[in-house]
């Protein structure tokens, strides 16, 4: 029989797997060998694991303890960002102790918590549980959040209740804003400059729509309020944007890139509307086209409910009061299918995407027990 490994053996091996996600498909891995090294520790701990194809070369896991109605997802995804070497000290793929810290790629984000919900289920035998226990284990929460999406389609794990273990520096997050990024094109006609008549200046036609986004930035923040969140408003940020080629040339084509963090409760297909049909006013009717495009499909803004079973659960073992972030997490996706999740993770956000990339080390024991609380409390008692 093999012996399974320690936690710390866990963390090591996780971290040894490159799993890089990247829209670049130079860059980009597969997340099978996590995936398959997970289901073989958790097929020998008699959980009932199920490989779910993602695409080619990506798949989500889902390992299950326990039967009936009810119960407790703990989850991460396998994948990682990008790293760029040159700018790391230690071994991205390699788990690092020092400074009472573990240094290695995905320690914070997020494969650390995996070896740590396998460790914390280890604490009750299988007859123990009267509701199951689920670990769940995604693809490409990085890039596409397609595992999540999978998950959705094929209406699959079924419980009340879901963890996500992104880094929160153990405290519960019950809300946080959505994501969408959207290309905007405006194409022209391009022209000798020394006679404007000869073309229709595309960077002109973008200086108005630049205006609009001002001012719908200004009413949605004037009609859209949450205290709740440290940036109590919608935002809306011009990141990227090009146009033209040569000073003495009309610019013929101009694109601009926007980001925009909706609260919970603004429909990203309300938003894309509305985008769409405010910069197609101010466009003048002739010479121009206009085109708004996603840069990805968007991640949903969540919200579970302030009096859900679990997060009031979560304040009493954390001592902390559920709060919200702006960044996206596969929760939106967790709730659709009715499960009340909470992200709630022992990595700082900080560190997270950043070389050196590092989990504390005091933060371990403290999460497992915690993580072993949550299965008394959903799958146990």
């Amino acid at each position: 029989m093999t012996r399974q490994p320690t936690l710390i053996e866990m963390m090591q091996q996780l971290i040894a797997m490159p799993s890089v996600s990247c829209v670049n498909p130079a860059l980009d891995q597969s997340n099978l060998p996590v995936i398959h090294l997970l289901a073989n520790w958790l097929d020998g701990l008699g959980f009932n694991t199920e490989i779910m194809p993602v695409s080619t070369g990506k798949a989500n896991l889902i390992a299950t303890r326990g039967q009936g109605a009810g119960g407790l997802v703990l989850a991460g995804h396998t994948d990682t960002v990008p790293y760029d070497d040159n700018r790391w000290h230690h071994d991205p793929f390699k788990l690092t102790e020092a400074n009472n810290r573990f240094y290695g790629l995905g320690t914070s984000d997020m494969k650390a918590f995996l070896a740590m919900a396998i460790e914390a289920s280890l604490a009750f035998k299988p007859e123990d549980y009267k509701k199951p226990l689920i670990i769940l284990a995604t693809a490409d929460e990085e890039t596409t959040m397609d595992g999540a999406k999978t998950l959705v389609k094929l209406s699959r794990p079924k419980a009340r209740f879901a963890i996500i273990g992104e880094p929160t520096g153990m405290k519960p997050i019950r809300m946080h804003k959505g994501i969408l990024m959207e290309s905007i094109r405006i194409t022209g006609l391009a022209g000798h400059s020394s006679d404007p008549t000869l073309g229709h200046n595309a960077l002109e036609a973008m200086h108005k729509v630049i205006g609009e986004l001002l001012l719908w930035r200004d009413q949605l923040q004037q009609q859209n309020n949450n205290p709740l969140f440290e940036v109590p408003v919608p935002t809306i940020n011009l990141g990227h944007i090009h146009g033209g080629d040569n000073p003495n040339r009309i610019c013929g084509a101009c694109e601009l890139h926007i980001d925009i963090r909706p609260l919970p409760g603004m429909a990203l297909d309300d938003l894309r509307h509305e985008l769409k049909q405010r910069l197609q006013k101010v466009l003048p009717e002739t010479g121009f086209k206009l085109e708004t495009l996603p840069l990805f499909s968007g991640i949903p803004a969540v919200e579970t409910a302030a009096d859900s079973e679990l997060v009031k659960t979560a304040e009493q073992l954390t001592g902390h009061r559920a709060g919200s972030v702006a960044f996206g997490t596969e929760a939106p996706y967790l709730n659709q299918m009715g499960m009340d999740t909470l992200v709630l993770g022992p990595g700082n956000i900080d560190q997270a995407h950043q070389p050196d990339e590092y989990i504390d080390a005091d933060r371990i024991k403290p999460t497992v027990e915690l993580l072993r609380k949550f299965i008394y409390q959903f799958c146990i008692a």
